[in-house]
């Protein structure tokens, strides 16, 4: 009966609320959830910022006394994902092309891909695709566009483990150490966690407006 139950709750599981995943699944639905969100385009809409960053705040045992995870397991974890997902969704992206999205009807997605083959242009392959491991849905279409546009294969793999280890590692490493410095920090966890998918976006937004003044001078100077 207690099996029955728990596997009635696992399947249960409402995959776009971090904490729903982490009760569920725990570290192991870490790794998975961060495979799927950056390997697979089906993965695009997955919370990988606010899973990494509350399971970090769960490792401190403040935020939710019946959950608690070990920060260890958890770190590897979420690297694991992050990295194998990421060299995965480029393989496919050499492999099907522009096939997969072609396939997909998500408008949010299609966006997505477009401002993936934006950054690379605008930024060389480096930047961009540490940039995009912080940007939802990019950090998912980037690597099957690489692939797809012929980014080489060691370029790619030394960058996206670059971004893929400051942007798993950073995240939860962060909620880690404000879980462990504010007490009952469970009552602004809603929040925070918005707070923080917001920061993940001053990266880009940095770039952007750096590349606006530098075409301004541009036009300037001509």
């Amino acid at each position: 009966m207690t099996t029955a139950m728990h596997l009635a709750s696992q399947l249960a599981v409402n995959v776009l609320d971090a904490r729903s995943l982490l009760s569920a699944f725990g570290v192991l639905g870490v790794g998975v959830v961060l495979f799927a969100e950056t390997g697979l385009l089906v993965g695009f809409f997955l919370p990988g910022d606010s899973l990494l960053f509350t399971a970090g705040l769960l490792c401190t045992g403040t935020a939710d006394r019946g959950l608690k995870l070990s920060l260890p397991p958890l770190l590897v974890a979420a690297a694991v994902g992050a990295l194998a997902g990421s060299q995965c969704g480029y393989l496919l992206g050499r492999r099907a092309g522009g096939a997969l999205l072609a396939r997909s009807r998500s408008t949010r997605l299609h966006q997505g891909a477009k401002r993936a083959e934006e950054l690379l242009e605008r930024y060389g392959y480096a930047k961009a695709i540490v940039l995009a491991r912080f940007v939802p849905v990019v950090r998912t279409v980037l690597n099957p566009m690489a692939g797809a546009l012929g980014v080489p294969v060691r370029t790619f793999t030394v960058w996206q483990v670059a971004g893929g280890l400051a942007w798993s590692l950073g995240l939860t490493l962060a909620g880690y150490a404000l879980g462990s410095s504010v007490p009952n920090v469970d009552r602004y966890l809603l929040p925070m966690v918005a707070v923080i998918v917001a920061l993940s976006l001053i990266p880009l937004a940095a770039e952007v407006y750096r590349s606006r003044r530098e075409g301004k001078a541009k036009e300037l100077r001509g």
